[in-house]
């Protein structure tokens, strides 16, 4: 289990449907990268999504997103994506996130989730198994 206030790495290849008409990252698809690397992180820390809902009914929600681009990524690239948490409150985590291509940092982000009742829709808090895990 990784430690949750640890940088979490996960590696992203760059395929042909990531790529705009020009080969380049198409700039939307970071924030499937950004989502796959928090995916993971949550893994990591012992929290499956999928059984987080079926267990509590908690979901987790992007709220707000901040980017900024600083270079471009191309086809085949390899990518490392980057996770660690800004702030924790009762019911939502303020996430930075980066995209690096070796030492170049291509893409980089605050990204805020909230969790949320999947039947409602409403903010809750976050489970006890995520409290602890993030603890």
């Amino acid at each position: 289990m990784s430690s949750p206030t640890a940088e979490f790495t996960w590696p992203v290849r760059v395929y042909w449907e990531d790529t705009d008409a020009g080969g380049v990252v198409f700039y939307a698809n970071y924030l499937k990268f950004f989502e796959r690397a928090r995916t993971e992180w949550l893994r990591a820390l012992g929290v499956e999504q999928g059984a987080l809902r079926e267990e509590t009914g908690a979901i987790f929600v992007v709220a707000d997103v901040q980017l900024r681009y600083l270079a471009s990524a191309r086809l085949d690239d390899q990518l490392r994506v980057t996770v660690r948490v800004q702030e924790q409150g009762s019911a939502s985590l303020v996430l930075a996130q980066q995209a690096w291509r070796g030492d170049t940092l291509l893409c980089e982000g605050v990204i805020r989730v909230g969790c949320v009742s999947a039947a409602t829709l409403r903010p809750q808090r976050m489970p006890k198994a995520v409290r602890e895990a993030l603890a």
